[in-house]
């Protein structure tokens, strides 16, 4: 059961990552520019941000089999579009859409599947590590695979790899046994799921538009048609877009509450916020993939724009990254073995922070491989190491009748930080102006702060944290500190 979830995971990590070293042969390929592609990289995870709780409360309806098959479907479809793209639009509508709505499908399922199946925390631990490390090991992997491909043959193989690597996914899937739904099952919150993508989408567009108008006044008229909606000088569209979002997300809330006073099923019940230990794990989360998507982001671009590397000789210089996680997840059990979860997350964003400090210390521009490796080999083992804890904390903060509900929230939020982390470090990138390589430096920075937010939040969390309904068949699943 663990090969093809582990798998599938690997697959949708790829998928976020191995474009970073093929930005300029896509953009050149399909008439674009580097600021397209960005997009297409960031509305992929944010489809899947947008998604995943919906996708999640469909496991419940559809059954946790049906929807991962399902999902491996759509994905493999929007492969394969992609692959055939002759534009940009149809590239996001292959890649960015197809393949966020699969992801958002086959995802859920795979921590739903391992919580059930493995009531017994240290077993679930090792399982999460099998599954957290194909996910972080598929990111940091993404650049290393992508250049080989990109270069060798086209950006396009890229997607035909992942197209073959869903139907050997599917066909492994077919061995997976898992219980059909049992009694009634629950009515799909249409509003909800709404209302919450629609909220999510325009927060993170927002942040994206920071790289044409900046944060602060606008650097330029911000114009629907012909006409000027808001002036250069005046407040940036940013702040709008965000707003919105907020405001789609406020009647997202409002709309639950009323729901669940009326006994009407909804999206995500409003006590699963109410966790103090699930809350400071999700912020971790977020937090994570947030340094993690957005470093490897800004250092593939600064890579190919200020070193001229190509794809492979970029996916090459990313190794050490690429081993750390290998060598962190490697050790997942034995670490969840000796140590809690929550030093486990303390020690990951240490190490993370001395990685891309030693970025900052050592890196310039054309400097060799060995001054960046050290950096980048932390950076691996940091995130390797705490991404299952993250993982662990949230999941076994609730009772096996909440997983479905929980397991989306998880996925939604760890997608929701990637695809923040490749808009926030894009529109540095695009903001900042400064000589050569100073930009990136600022981004590095920026993530390194966010990485250190989070090392917060993990001192925060309970040393011992137990959910408050434990069930006798899942109180085995309660200690995670």
């Amino acid at each position: 059961m663990i090969a093809p979830l582990a798998l599938a995971q690997f697959i949708a990590s790829y998928a976020a990552t191995n474009m970073n070293v093929a930005i300029s042969a896509i953009a050149k390929d399909l008439g674009t520019n580097v600021a397209g592609v960005q997009t297409a990289i960031t509305l992929f995870t944010l489809v899947m941000a947008a998604l995943m709780i919906p996708g999640s409360k469909l496991t419940d309806i559809w059954g946790r089999k049906r929807c991962f098959v399902l999902g491996l479907a759509v994905y493999g479809i929007g492969g394969l579009i992609a692959a055939l793209a002759q534009g940009l639009p149809t590239l996001i509508i292959g890649y960015s859409v197809l393949e966020g709505v699969g992801s958002a499908l086959m995802i859920p399922p795979i921590y739903i599947l391992i919580t059930v199946a493995f009531p017994d925390v240290k077993s679930r631990a090792r399982y999460f590590g099998v599954v957290s490390g194909a996910a972080g090991l598929g990111a940091a992997a993404g650049p290393l695979i992508g250049g080989l491909v990109t270069t060798a043959i086209s950006w396009r193989a890229s997607f035909g790899l992942q197209v073959l690597v869903v139907a050997v996914i599917a066909w492994l899937a077919l061995k997976i046994t898992d219980p059909a739904p049992t009694g009634p099952r629950p009515r799909f919150d249409v509003t909800g799921a709404a209302l919450s993508a629609i909220g999510l989408f325009f927060v993170v567009l927002g942040l994206l538009q920071s790289r044409t108008y900046g944060f602060g006044a606008s650097r330029q008229d911000f114009s629907i048609g012909s006409t000027v909606i808001i002036p250069k000088g005046s407040i940036s569209p940013v702040w709008v877009y965000v707003a919105i979002g907020a405001l789609f997300l406020a009647w997202f809330i409002l709309h639950v509450r009323s729901a669940e006073r009326k006994g009407r099923a909804v999206l995500v019940a409003l006590r699963m916020f109410r966790n103090k230990t699930a809350n400071l794990g999700l912020g971790t989360q977020v937090i994570q993939w947030l340094t993690m998507q957005g470093s490897f982001f800004v250092i593939s671009v600064y890579l190919q724009e200020v070193n001229h590397y190509n794809a492979i000789k970029t996916g090459l210089l990313l190794t050490p990254a690429t081993i750390g996680i290998l060598a962190a997840a490697a050790a997942a059990d034995r670490f969840a073995r000796r140590h809690s979860q929550r030093w486990l997350i303390i020690a990951g964003f240490l190490i993370t922070t001395v990685g891309m400090a030693l970025l900052l210390a050592l890196v310039r521009a054309h400097s060799s491989f060995w001054t960046w490796a050290p950096g980048l080999l932390l950076i691996g083992i940091g995130v390797g190491t705490m991404l299952t804890s993250s993982v662990n904390v949230v999941q076994s903060s609730f009772p096996g009748p909440d997983q479905g509900e929980i397991s989306g929230l998880s996925r939604s939020v760890s997608n929701l930080g990637s695809s923040l982390g490749t808009a926030l470090a894009g529109s540095v990138l695009v903001a900042v102006n400064l000589p050569e390589g100073k930009p990136f430096a600022v981004a590095i920075i920026m993530l390194l702060v966010f990485t250190l937010i989070g090392l917060v939040l993990a001192v925060l969390l309970p040393r011992q944290a137990t959910h408050e309904a434990a069930t006798p068949a899942s109180a085995d699943t309660a200690a995670v500190g």
